[in-house]
């Protein structure tokens, strides 16, 4: 494994061997008009992240139209080996960023994203562009308005290049379905780039997406993040409406579900989410509490808890090296630092595991005949199988579940009453191969990820280092409900230690 420690990571040159974008008054005149006159690098385009591309946009020192074709060029290209984007929307991503370039000239800008590509997870609704969800019975089903986190990135200028590829219904930690097949993680084809934002995570990772918006309902951005050695935010439970996500959460299990975000670089997170967060008034969960900035969080006046090893699935002795690894780079910044696991943690898969198999997946089954699929995909039904049986035996039995949910949260906040933030693991292993996700060694690792989608808390993931195969390790931080910008700024910090993404060789 690696830990390449290189300090703070500096702007990327987008424009072909000049300084970087933002440093433009460190330039001489004639360095600044050759800069304004130079062509766009692709490569470089490729690897600058979103904030960085919405400043070159607005500053004109690059066009969007310039922008999206890199991006579309470069999905061209890795594609056929990912299998990531599902639904590539070109036409409609040149026309987008034709309009964005004249409005620009004009002296209008849309809003923070002004003119910057994305992609969207296949099981959020997207208008005129099918929507899937992964499920046979929608697989020519158009829908007639976006999801509201959808929405809210489009008015703020954002582009969309295409749909990612998920589970069917976004049932699984590993990306395959029935309507477009498998998704394979870009640093190594033979490995899963998780689920179930597998396909967002594989095209973001290999350099052809800047920023994507997918979901997280037991581990779904945080999990292909840490596959393909990405930065994910999954918010608060209550931050981002879920309206227009398929199927739509409902009933006592949603606060599990929250529409989360996936960049290769940190500060991208933290662009995006003011932009998706608050009340639509079409999700009642949806509380109106103010984003803060993570810029203004004191690092230095933090106290963080740590654990390597939940007391159930013991991780792999370089992912076990890469939390510890972390945790000294949070002392080196002077955060009060403790190494204490929390109370019942080990319980957490157990715990969620019974709340959620209810009625043994008798009513999932009936969902989805009423969409219209009569042949359910191997891959959901092993979720069927081994998530969601044997049935509960009784109301009293289930009662019984969601209490245990209840004690688990309340435990988990009393013991937060003494720490701002919480480091751990993601999984306790790399990206597996294809088709194993559901061994019962590998599902008895997922715990350290549904411990916070119980909680609900704010957990964001970044890549610390490397396996031994090759493969990016990531780490995750969760912080007290409501405050993303801690999580934010300490995944950050790791960010500037460690390095954070790298391109794969795809």
């Amino acid at each position: 494994m690696e830990f390449d420690v290189t300090g703070s990571i500096g702007r990327r040159d987008i424009l072909g061997g000049m300084a970087g974008v933002g440093a433009a008054a460190a330039l001489t005149p004639y360095q600044l008009a050759a800069a304004q006159a130079a062509p766009a690098n692709p490569d470089a385009i490729l690897s600058a992240s979103a904030s960085d591309l919405a400043e070159a946009i607005r500053s004109k020192r690059l066009s969007s139209r310039e922008v999206v074709d890199a991006y579309l060029q470069r999905i061209a290209v890795v594609n056929p080996k990912l299998n990531a984007v599902v639904q590539i929307t070109a036409d409609a991503a040149r026309k987008g960023a034709d309009d964005a370039d004249a409005a620009l000239a004009r002296g209008a800008i849309k809003g923070p994203l002004h003119g910057v590509p994305v992609t969207i997870k296949d099981t959020l609704e997207t208008t005129g562009v099918i929507c899937t969800g992964g499920t046979l019975g929608r697989a020519h089903y158009v829908p007639k308005a976006d999801a509201t986190a959808v929405a809210r990135l489009r008015a703020a200028g954002a582009i969309m290049l295409g749909k990612t590829n998920v589970p069917e219904l976004a049932g699984a930690l590993e990306t395959d379905n029935l309507i477009y097949g498998r998704t394979n993680n870009p640093y190594d084809l033979k490995r899963t780039p998780g689920g179930s934002s597998g396909g967002e995570a594989a095209i973001i990772s290999a350099g052809g997406s800047p920023l994507g918006l997918g979901t997280d309902a037991g581990g779904s951005i945080r999990i292909p993040a840490h596959y393909c050695g990405l930065a994910a935010l999954k918010p608060t439970a209550g931050r981002v409406p879920r309206t227009g996500q398929f199927p739509r959460p409902l009933g006592p299990r949603q606060s599990v579900f929250h529409v989360s975000l996936i960049a290769r670089r940190v500060a991208d997170l933290a662009l995006a989410l003011p932009i998706v967060a608050g009340p639509d008034f079409h999700d009642f969960t949806v509380v109106d509490m103010p984003v803060h900035d993570m810029r203004s969080v004191d690092l230095s006046k933090l106290k963080l808890a740590y654990f390597a090893d939940d007391g159930f699935s013991s991780p792999t002795p370089e992912i076990a090296a890469a939390v510890h690894a972390a945790a000294k780079a949070f002392i080196d910044a002077h955060v009060a630092v403790d190494e204490k696991r929390p109370p019942d943690a080990e319980k957490a898969g157990t715990v969620y595991y019974d709340m959620t198999r209810g009625d043994g997946g008798v009513g999932v089954r009936a969902f989805l005949k009423s969409v219209g699929t009569n042949q359910i995909s191997p891959l959901f039904e092993a979720s069927i199988v081994k998530r969601a049986s044997p049935a509960m035996g009784s109301i009293t039995e289930a009662l019984a579940a969601f209490n245990k949910w209840d004690v688990y949260r309340n435990t988990m906040l009393d013991f937060m009453q003494g720490y701002d933030a919480l480091l751990s693991p993601v999984l306790p292993y790399v990206a597996p191969l294809h088709g194993t996700s559901f061994d019962d060694n590998l599902q008895r690792g997922v715990g350290y990820a549904q411990m916070h989608n119980l909680t609900g808390w704010p957990t964001a993931t970044v890549r610390v280092g490397t396996s031994p195969e090759g493969m990016p390790i990531g780490v995750q931080v969760a912080a007290r409900p409501w405050r993303e910008d801690v999580a934010l700024a300490l995944v950050a910090h790791l960010e500037s230690v460690f390095g954070g993404w790298k391109m794969p060789m795809v």
